[in-house]
């Protein structure tokens, strides 16, 4: 490893004439080297070193390492509007930075969340020194990865980052009062109410936020199509990818996704790593669990063999290396392959008591012996909607120990019998559910989860979906994929609420967006879970990674 030299600051000039700010990290040491890109709205000196080491680091080991403010982030001039200019600025940057004193002409470029949509967003250009990208963590359908899930809203989450980045807009124009009303706010969030969501707070002191196009803007808007990275699949498939993921990050189906499509399409080498974690941090602790050594953040090394192996040539076995390598919880190690499937499919069938309510229902690898005449009958109470615990949708994420959740009487729980063997469970799941409800709209929260014999019962695994009356049964609800071993004495839970307050809004049950939902509409609403014989509910591991 070098010495590296103090960061220079220097700038750039866009197509338009807009001046970006970066960081620029040299190895003290004469000759040319590859540059590694990070693009980032929340101000260069952090350098997204919540989860990855700090570009020195990166610097020691033979790269100039350029930290870039986004155009209206940090001290780079220009509008910030939510993704809008990262294609043409990217590209802009690309370019720049393959031709600084030192750099020998390639280009690679590594970041998170808002860091890896930048990637795509440049790659998207095509810019021909561009060699390889490490995206982590992205939304590749920035409607239905990032904003939505299963047509709800994701409401902590997006108010949560809306608030954050209107605040460095105060910042960023000196408005005192409003930056320090917003950074209140950030310490709690405006989420009291169930609806609507349409926060007085941003409304009146952000109304440029990305927030109000989020809200407004339905799903077959060319908005969404127009921001996200999917648009652009056919251009992103010439390069090689290391892609990151984490089984507890919000945006784990945008990684998948993107993961899956390019390994389908480019004849670039796609390497995946998906490990048990949260959007941030990236250690062996996620939750209420540890797990273990195995599971400290291996991607920094990773990332320097990546770009060892596609920047400078060196043949350090990245060629030969599995494609795949996921962590499996439980057995608390990682599992290493080249292709999915990894698992043979699995399916349970829920198996109604019609007090599923009161005590827990029976999930099952077997049908129903005969058909069972009762339903079993959910009631959501609007006033004291389900809290959302754990997962990946709400903060803090992770599995987090949900048997008191699991008791209240608003949730139906179905759970096998003590396993008289180890279960594995990798890629995705989805619920095939028969379900009508007293309501033109109403939502369904599944959560499954790992029964301990002491009866702690720790979730692994949820998903969400938004449904109206007129649709078709068995309603479909695709969960966040995941990888997990349960031991012999353990039991699988599915969950079932029709709500997860407040990761996604209470659904009123009139049918009303959730910009124009009034809270004086909300209503009871009893939802009824059919489980006979000829219509049997169902979990469903399909045994590959498709997230929807």
């Amino acid at each position: 490893m070098f010495q590296v030299c103090s960061p220079q600051l220097v700038s750039m000039q866009t197509r338009d004439g807009v001046r970006l700010d970066a960081d620029v990290y040299y190895p003290d040491i004469d000759g040319t080297f590859p540059v590694l890109l990070m693009r980032q709205p929340y101000g260069r000196a952090i350098a997204s070193t919540v989860v990855y080491a700090h570009p020195a680091w990166y610097a020691a080991h033979g790269y100039i390492v350029v930290i870039q403010d986004v155009r209206g982030r940090g001290s780079s001039a220009g509008e910030f509007r939510l993704f809008e200019t990262e294609i043409a600025d990217g590209a802009d940057t690309i370019d720049w930075a393959a031709n600084l004193p030192g750099s020998d002409g390639h280009v690679g470029m590594y970041g998170f969340s808002y860091q890896g949509m930048t990637q795509l967003y440049a790659a998207a250009a095509q810019p021909s020194a561009l060699k390889t990208i490490c995206p982590a963590m992205i939304g590749y359908d920035l409607y239905a990865d990032w904003a939505y899930e299963g047509g709800a809203f994701c409401w902590q989450t997006n108010l949560a980052w809306a608030v954050q980045l209107a605040a460095e807009t105060a910042r960023r124009s000196g408005d005192e009062s409003t930056f320090l009303k917003l950074a209140a706010a950030a310490k709690s969030l405006p989420l009291a109410d169930a609806v609507p969501v349409d926060a007085d707070l941003l409304r009146s002191l952000a109304a440029d936020s990305f927030y109000h196009d989020w809200l407004n803007r339905p799903a077959d808007d060319d908005y969404w199509q127009r921001l996200s990275p999917k648009t652009y699949a056919a251009v992103l498939a010439d390069l090689p990818m290391l892609h990151i993921g984490g089984w507890f990050d919000t945006f784990a189906r945008g990684t998948l996704n993107l993961y899956q499509a390019m390994a389908a399409a480019s004849p670039h080498p796609q390497h995946l790593i998906m490990g048990p974690w949260t959007h941030l941090p990236w250690g062996r602790r996620a939750g209420d669990l540890d797990f273990g050594t195995a599971a400290v953040n291996p991607c920094d090394r990773l990332q320097v063999q990546w770009f060892d192996y596609w920047l400078k040539g060196i043949a350090n076995g990245v060629a030969d290396a599995p494609a795949v390598r996921l962590f499996e919880m439980g057995s608390q190690d990682w599992l290493v392959s080249e292709t999915w499937p990894l698992a043979t499919p699995q399916q349970f069938y829920l198996h109604p008591t019609g007090l599923t309510s009161m005590t827990c229902g029976v999930l099952s690898p077997d049908l129903p012996a005969a058909i069972v005449p009762q339903s079993d009958r959910l009631v959501h109470d609007p006033w004291r909607p389900v809290p959302a615990v754990g997962g990946h949708a709400t903060y803090p994420a992770g599995p987090i120990e949900r048997s008191s959740v699991d008791d209240r009487s608003d949730v139906l729980t179905y759970t096998t019998e003590p396993l008289i063997e180890r279960l594995q469970i990798v890629g995705a799941a989805e619920l095939a559910l028969y379900c009508a409800a007293d309501a033109a709209s109403w939502d369904i929260c599944v959560v499954l989860s790992d029964v301990h014999p002491n009866g702690r019962a720790y979730s692994f695994a949820q998903g969400y979906q938004r449904v109206n009356q007129t649709d078709a049964l068995p309603l479909v609800v695709k969960l966040q994929p995941t990888c997990i071993v349960l031991p012999k004495g353990h039991c699988l839970r599915v969950s079932l609420s029709a709500a997860s307050f407040p990761a996604y809004p209470v659904n009123p049950g009139n049918g009303d967006r959730p910009e124009t939902a009034q809270r004086i509409a909300q209503q009871i609403i009893t939802l009824s879970i059919n489980g006979t014989a000829i219509t049997p509910s169902s979990l469903v591991f399909t045994g590959d990674l498709a997230a929807g």
